[in-house]
């Protein structure tokens, strides 16, 4: 229950609301709340999927420089539900900063298995809430509350503070036919509302759409039928973590006489966490290995897979390149992709439905097929959830900066004055105090690149590199050069990965080595020794020669040895 009192004060001190993901962009949520200076609390810890241009990087996650700053301030970290743009990046920030973690049993679940992998399960603190509870954490109170989406165990966080009410949807639809049966607590929110609530962060992913979003039950009855129909092998790739979707695969399997093999690590994982807690059911005996498709005709099987966006070392995509160990496409197999491309996948999810087509197999994809609805609430939603909560000031989230302008749009269709509305870009920090909201200073952010085991040691400067090794290639010249005279002992030779094929183009690296000789002979004249100097006027002279020779800059490497 809101503290009314609190908010009567003559002083109720300032609170920042400050994202460090999550805005102007899809992915790496996280959005942090510091009352008074004293107290912080975190809610999400997410990663973001790299760009196409982002070469060699594995993830993106927040920089948490502010926190570290202010680590011994941190509360606990809140995650709303289990998708990785939430909870991806917590083993990397785990490694920086301690506090307890709090989250649903499924969140939690999930959470476990990734902490285990990075060696971080021992030492951390998890704790287990649910809908209905309140924590206590410094200045605030925060209350979970029952929502919907894409993956079971998803809530909405109503924070208490000194200053007022805050509210943070996170990822959001309004679904009135769940698949388990637990609807949106519309009387908490209504109950907000009337109490009153400062600020509403809400999600905008789905801000462009009209409409509502239709009730996962819908993707149910398409399985039905296509099952019902398919007389070859099913394979079904959908997102690993959404668990309705897989039982509701699982069910029109089970009407229509099919076993379920399952392949790809983190469905596998998924399936096996959902199972043990409950969250999933298997009939006995129908969940077979792999190994043991041969056993069976193929209308008596049915795949789940990853990969339903298109990345390269998923399950369906070594399929659909033949690549895959155990399993390979045949003539008369149906895929259903049941997902939408996440914002930069549509070519990778495009070239992996090409390639399933040409082994001959039939692709169901569309939109309009019925076999995906999004997990995310459409405009006529977000305007119910604006006038549920009637917030005094908005700051739309989760979202690319269109789908942030396109909500705030609907907020003031809705009643909400503009001038009571932030669009916000990360690392931004929203002050209110008693005098009311304004922009603070900005506080350290921006992106960290995760790569392999490196965590930030690759940055502008080494995707630099990456990008024109993978444009134009690599020049590398070696030369010996005498310690007394600097004279050339041997050299120069030339390697080229990349650039140019050597063995089709030798007057091309003839004229380039005798280029690099000149240079030498040059720097020798000149009485220029330092090893520095001598590699920048290689580098100059064969920059020069090359481009005019190919109109392409490859990166070139001069080392030189001593003798």
């Amino acid at each position: 229950m809101v503290n009314i009192n609190r908010r009567s004060k003559k002083n109720p001190g300032k609170l920042s609301v400050i994202p460090l993901g999550g805005v102007g962009e899809i992915g790496k949520n996280m959005y942090v709340f510091n009352y008074n200076d004293e107290d912080i609390i975190i809610v999400d810890a997410g990663l973001m999927f790299p760009e196409e241009d982002m070469l060699g990087i594995d993830s993106v996650i927040p920089d948490i420089t502010y926190l570290e700053d202010n680590k011994e301030k941190i509360r606990g970290i809140i995650l709303t539900h289990g998708h990785e743009d939430h909870i991806g990046g917590l083993p990397y920030i785990l490694r920086k900063i301690q506090a307890p973690i709090y989250a649903t049993r499924l969140t939690l679940g999930l959470v476990e298995v990734k902490l285990k992998e990075h060696h971080l399960l021992r030492g951390s603190d998890l704790r287990c809430i649910k809908a209905g509870d309140r924590l206590e954490l410094g200045a605030f109170s925060v209350d979970i509350i029952r929502s919907s989406h894409s993956i079971t165990d998803t809530v909405i966080l109503a924070i208490d503070t000194p200053l007022g009410t805050v509210v943070h949807t996170s990822d959001f639809k309004i679904d009135q036919t769940p698949i388990d049966g637990q609807v949106i607590d519309f009387y908490k929110l209504s109950e907000l509302g009337q109490k009153g609530v400062l600020l509403l962060l809400s999600d905008s992913t789905n801000a462009e759409r009209p409409g509502y979003t239709l009730s996962e039950k819908e993707v149910g009855k398409t399985f039905d039928e296509v099952f019902s129909q398919v007389k070859g092998r099913i394979i079904v790739a959908t997102f690993a973590s959404n668990i309705h979707r897989i039982q509701q695969v699982i069910d029109a399997s089970y009407k229509s006489g099919r076993k379920i093999a399952v392949t790809g690590r983190s469905m596998v994982n998924v399936i096996n966490i959902a199972k043990e807690l409950g969250y999933m059911r298997i009939p006995d005996g129908m969940q077979i290995d792999i190994d043991e498709l041969d056993r069976y005709q193929d209308s008596q099987v049915t795949i789940l897979t990853t990969g339903s966006q298109g990345e390269p070392m998923s399950a369906l995509t070594r399929m659909s390149k033949s690549d895959h160990r155990k399993l390979s496409i045949q003539p008369g197999d149906t895929v259903i992709i049941s997902a939408s491309p996440i914002p930069g996948n549509e070519k990778f999810v495009g070239r992996t439905i090409d390639n399933l087509f040409k082994l001959g197999a039939d692709v169901i994809y569309e939109k309009f097929s019925g076999i995906h609805v999004s997990g995310h609430a459409s405009q006529e939603e977000l305007k119910l959830m604006l006038n549920l909560v009637r917030p005094k000031y908005f700051m739309p989230v989760h979202g690319e900066y269109r789908m942030l302008v396109k909500h705030k749009q609907l907020a003031m269709s809705a009643g909400i004055p503009e001038k009571n509305i932030f669009i916000t870009e990360i690392g931004d920090v929203l002050e209110f105090t008693s005098k009311g909201p304004r922009k603070g200073n900005r506080v350290p952010s921006g992106i960290v690149f995760v790569d392999g085991l490196g965590v930030g040691d690759v940055g502008n400067i080494v995707l630099r590199d990456r990008r024109q090794l993978s444009e134009d290639g690599i020049l590398i010249v070696v030369v010996t050069m005498n310690k007394a005279d600097r004279s050339i002992a041997a050299g120069p030779d030339i390697i080229t990965r990349g650039f140019v094929y050597v063995r089709e183009s030798e007057d091309l690296i003839d004229e380039a080595t005798e280029k690099v000789r000149d240079t030498l002979e040059y720097c020798r004249t000149e009485n220029i020794t330092e090893w520095g100097a001598l590699k920048n006027n290689i580098r100059d002279v064969l920059y020069r020669f090359l481009y005019e020779k190919t109109k392409r800059r490859p990166m070139i490497l001069p080392i030189i040895m001593e003798v």
